[in-house]
């Protein structure tokens, strides 16, 4: 019997794979057919992929764990960005830098950098800057901004990762399993689900898809805190 999530995972398009020349075969399992050359995804692999994920989410925020967001390619920016924000949670939506895990410590001298350039204002050196150095150190503040904002605060290594797209999110998926962090990753037909601990397989290109799987998690993420406070 099909449920109200499964059909709205129809009409966002979440059963919608790449063409069929694309397909990684590790996906198989979770494949239903081919249509016109392109893989159609069986969506209750997909809603009980997805349950899993959840409730692993959801028991972290009820210990009131750290999840990081990460999903760097267009279409997922905000939705990433607007899912980690909706759980008090942390991301990365703009550029993953090599070693936001496994190098902390350059990123923390990164974070210490762009707090000292939002207060440049109030530097003893800063009557003496010409326009052409306060310009080049805005960009600069620009740039740590986009790549830093989401995880300022997170203050170490995240307790599990969120990704969209197995492969885009490839570099932060490895550095997760070096440290041993979970990583649950929205994963589409061209991608290897093998590596990851809870895969959900699903359409990553499509905006409608990506904010139907994040608001899912953003849901139990959510329940998880509110069980946590009641306790």
């Amino acid at each position: 019997m099909i449920n109200d999530l499964i059909n709205q995972m129809v009409e966002a398009g979440v059963h919608l794979g790449h063409q069929t020349r694309k397909w990684h075969p590790s996906m198989k399992k979770y494949l239903l057919k081919d249509k016109a050359g392109i893989h159609i995804i069986n969506l209750e692999e997909t809603e009980k992929c997805l349950d899993k994920a959840c409730s692993f989410l959801a028991d972290l925020a009820r210990r009131n764990k750290k999840i990081l967001f990460v999903g760097c390619k267009r279409q997922a920016q905000e939705a990433v960005r607007e899912a980690a924000e909706a759980t008090g949670q942390y991301y990365v939506n703009h550029r993953w830098l090599g070693g936001m895990l496994t190098n902390m410590s350059t990123i923390r001298k990164s974070i210490e950098r762009l707090v000292y350039l939002e207060g440049i204002e109030k530097s003893p050196e800063f009557k003496s800057m010409s326009k052409k150095e306060l310009a080049a150190l805005d960009r600069e503040r620009q740039k740590l901004e986009r790549n830093l904002q989401g995880i300022r605060n997170m203050g170490g290594a995240p307790d599990a990762m969120v990704a969209i797209g197995a492969d885009h999110e490839d570099i932060a998926i490895r550095e997760a399993h070096r440290l041993n962090i979970p990583v649950c990753v929205l994963v589409d037909t061209n991608a290897d689900p093998k590596e990851i601990d809870f895969p959900i397989p699903g359409n990553d290109d499509a905006v409608r898809s990506i904010r139907l799987i994040l608001d899912c998690i953003v849901k139990a993420i959510n329940e998880g805190k509110g069980a946590s406070a009641e306790a």
